[in-house]
């Protein structure tokens, strides 16, 4: 497709005659329309998701799904979000308030996009998430708004993938972008467009990215004004306002299930040398119907690019709280406003310009470790022990087999801790983190490498009653010249804890050549790393912490592990004490 685009693109949003709005049943809302209503917005949200995934050019979005969208009330609040990546709620969260900031609502007409990425400046959580957010009229009236974001493979910066530890300011990490209109009237405002484009590596790809940004939104759009086309504004809009309150009195009653009192939780961010850690201090204090997430005593923000920003701790206390007190609650604002959230600024956790913040999404999975270990002191049945982050590394270069320049922004997935009943989760995403790996077909395909080993880590899974999820092991073989990678990370060197006994997991580590003469042990942090051809590297994610004594684990679950080659019968006897069933 290139950078060609047509002056006027078809994307603009028609209006709706406003509908006259019938009054609610008897005064109140029928709870089955609400239902019917808050599930068409859910299917509208995925319908926008799975628009986005499929029309965008980049393997990151297309095959890893590394997008999310949402819509949101005229009054910014968020009414329904696709269950993907949680993290990028708190790129949302506060977007419509941003807007409206700068833009008064008289001033937005319909066909109107706004898009923006910078964390300080009403954007997302860290730069390369472009939020897209485009008003849904009825006749005059906005009556809501459809968003999405989509994590850009490169967006400028001092490393490709615009994302690395080892950046100390956010002034390293890529273009920023405020609030912005990009689209006017269904017109594409090309100044703006050509300034991301001229800031990527790769701006054929941010040219597919963005479109596709743009379709999801229209087709959100479409689908959120037959909804008030069908019942009306005034009628929609309390079935809404009737749902958001259903969701907040739900989630008040599995607060009020909790013992009330205060409890406190702490762990250690890596830093970027094994010995320098970072510590997220937490004390949860649980009230009626409501929770209080007070941060303060956490180290202050750090010379590196681990820094949490503020939305992004939103999102990972909204997450981690949905998960473990009720899982099945609506994701929507209602729930929100029984959380009280407090960081000092300048914090880790509440950092300020310019801080670096690009890692800020396996950082954040220390982060709900911590949040995790306050709610099981008050919910031990439901306890969870700590848990291995995604490791981060971004290989670039020239592909020989086309001549053009690629940036490959790759996440591979930990193991989740083990539960209070059951054994953790192997290769997974934990905590608010949520896009998929790259399948190797799909890497393969696009990019100059070999993928000669995807694996399961065997006993990499901490001991315990019940054992915590394993980590998972990628080797790749580099075909071409000059391939550079970037390296960033968590649970390197302070490994995931396990809980009421369990043992930790194992620490995740790089590795340049394993097995031969020229092995290397690579930082957990590093830019531009020079990858000879037919080198091998290999990523060890770290594995989740086991919950209770080992020595109580059930030997036909050491069985399994045995039959499944989780555990040799070496490690059986030398981990359980156990040889074998009688």
């Amino acid at each position: 497709m290139g950078r060609r685009l047509k002056n006027k693109v078809d994307l603009q949003m028609k209006t709706t005659p406003v509908k006259e709005a019938r009054s609610p049943r008897s005064g109140s809302v029928d709870p089955i329309q609400a239902e019917v209503a808050a599930r068409f917005l859910l299917a509208t949200a995925e319908e926008m998701g799975a628009t986005l995934q499929r029309t965008a050019f980049s393997p990151n979005i297309k095959e890893r799904a590394d997008c999310s969208t949402a819509i949101f009330d005229r009054a910014g609040q968020v009414i329904a979000l696709a269950q993907r990546v949680p993290i990028h709620l708190g790129s949302m969260v506060g977007a419509v308030d941003e807007i409206l900031k700068r833009f008064p609502e008289s001033e937005i007409k319909p066909g109107d996009m706004f898009l923006a990425n910078d964390p300080y400046n009403g954007g997302g959580t860290h730069l390369p998430d472009i939020n897209v957010i485009a008003p849904v009229f009825i006749g005059k009236r906005i009556a809501a708004y459809v968003a999405n974001i989509a994590h850009h493979a490169d967006v400028g910066g001092m490393v490709p993938g615009s994302e690395a530890a080892v950046c100390q300011s956010i002034y390293q990490e890529g273009i920023r972008i405020p609030p912005v209109r990009i689209m006017q009237a269904g017109k594409l405002n090309r100044d703006v467009f050509e300034i991301i484009l001229l800031n990527s590596r790769t701006p054929d790809e941010r040219v597919g990215d963005l479109q596709a940004q743009f379709a999801a939104n229209t087709v959100g759009a479409r689908s959120v004004m037959a909804l008030f086309d069908r019942y009306g504004v005034r009628e929609t809009e309390a079935t809404i306002a009737a749902y958001l309150d259903f969701t907040e009195r739900r989630f008040r009653a599995a607060i009020d299930k909790l013992p009330a009192g205060r409890y406190e939780a702490e762990d250690d961010l890596d830093g970027n040398d094994e010995h320098s850690v970072a510590k997220i201090r937490l004390a949860l204090t649980v009230g009626k119907g409501r929770l209080r997430f007070d941060f303060a005593g956490t180290a202050a923000q750090l010379n590196c690019a681990r820094n949490i920003p503020y939305r992004a701790l939103l999102a990972t206390v909204y997450t981690v709280s949905k998960a473990l007190l009720d899982p099945e609650v609506p994701a929507n604002a209602g729930y929100y406003r029984t959380l009280d959230i407090s960081a000092p600024p300048g914090s880790v956790v509440g950092p300020v310009a310019p801080a670096a913040i690009g890692c800020r999404s396996i950082s954040a999975s220390v982060l709900g470790d911590v949040i995790a270990a306050a709610l099981s002191q008050a919910l031990p049945h439901k306890a969870l022990a700590g848990s291995g982050p995604h490791h981060l590394y971004v290989l670039s270069g020239t592909d020989p087999r086309t001549g053009t320049y690629f940036v490959n922004y790759e996440t591979l997935a930990g193991g989740m801790g083990a539960r209070a009943n059951r054994d953790g989760v192997d290769g997974v995403r934990v905590h608010a983190s949520g896009s998929s790996n790259l399948p190797v077909e799909a890497l393969e395909h696009a990019y100059p490498f070999r993928v000669e080993r995807y694996a399961l880590w065997d006993g990499s899974g901490g001991a315990g009653k019940y054992r915590g999820g394993m980590g998972v092991v990628r080797d790749y073989r580099v075909l071409a010249d000059d391939i550079v990678v970037s390296l960033s990370s968590e649970r390197q060197h302070v490994a995931a804890r396990g809980m009421n006994g369990g043992a930790p997991g194992a620490l995740g580590s790089f590795i340049l050549d394993p097995g031969t003469a020229q092995e290397r042990k690579l930082p957990a942090a590093a830019a531009d790393v020079r990858l000879p051809r037919g080198s091998v590297l290999r990523i060890e994610t770290p594995a989740g912490g086991g919950y209770g004594d080992l020595h109580e684990r059930d030997p036909a679950a050491i069985d399994r592990d045995g039959r499944e080659e989780r555990l040799s019968a070496t490690a059986a006897d030398d981990v359980h004490g156990y040889n074998g069933a009688p």
